[in-house]
């Protein structure tokens, strides 16, 4: 698909988890302000969505840490794009973009968590196709799989989401990259969810299939989560491959 100029939408960052694993692995940094070649990941997808034309940035935190906090108050204070920021420990990253939703029921955003690593390039590609799009939502999907628990993502021959799994099946050649982009209807899935008393995004995106949203699959050609301390290492390869 061609690049288009951006019209602009909004954008969200989950960095609400506890980055437990990191902790124990010897990584003294709360996830938000872990290093990546020199840039703290919360100030890369900042950056990357003023470039993308953000009208407006939703970003959750915990209430634990407070160097996270400090940063994204002064984050707020320096941004180009205003950042609305709600700091609150949730049990679950949909949790979290329930707590985000205020935000963005006028617009179409993007929604990511805040250790998602990308090309660029294959980014701003998505999101300028994605608002001219008629669909409730686009998400990006991968073959590159490198998660403890991938799910599965079972498209048709165009591209269209059949379903989401937790087990590879035979229509199932992408995992999902945890990146969303979505328009506001959909928040009335997610307030279902809520009241079903459900926890994680998968099973948010189970619920809009069976509410019968028009969702599609993006290929990217690699995502990377920031899980473990080895993945700041491969994070680093994978940014400076970008380059060459």
């Amino acid at each position: 698909m061609r690049e288009k100029p951006y019209k602009g939408m909004k954008f969200a960052i989950i960095a609400a988890g506890e980055g437990a694993r990191l902790s124990r692995e010897g990584v003294i940094l709360p996830k938000p302000m872990v290093r990546i070649d020199g840039t703290a990941m919360i100030d890369r997808l900042v950056r990357i969505f003023t470039e993308c034309g953000a009208t407006e940035i939703a970003l959750i935190i915990n209430d634990e840490q407070p160097l996270t906090k400090l940063h994204s108050i002064e984050l707020q204070k320096t941004s180009v794009v205003p950042i609305r920021l709600v700091i609150r420990s949730t049990p679950s990253s949909m949790h979290s973009f329930y707590e985000l939703s205020r935000y963005l029921h006028d617009e179409k955003f993007c929604l990511t968590t805040v250790d998602t690593i990308f090309r660029e390039s294959e980014f701003k590609t998505y999101i300028a196709n994605f608002i001219d799009s008629d669909d409730e939502g686009w998400m990006a999907v991968t073959d590159y799989i490198d998660d403890e628990k991938p799910l599965y993502v079972a498209t048709d021959d165009r591209w269209n989401i059949t379903g989401f799994y937790d087990t590879l099946q035979a229509n199932t050649k992408y995992v999902s990259g945890g990146i969303y982009c979505l328009k506001p209807s959909v928040i009335e899935t997610l307030q279902q969810c809520m009241e079903k008393g459900m926890v994680r995004m998968r099973n948010f995106q189970r619920q809009l299939i069976e509410d019968g949203r028009r969702l599609k699959a993006y290929p990217f050609s690699k995502i990377l989560d920031v899980d473990h301390a080895g993945d700041i290492g491969k994070a680093e390869v994978f940014l400076k491959e970008m380059m060459e």
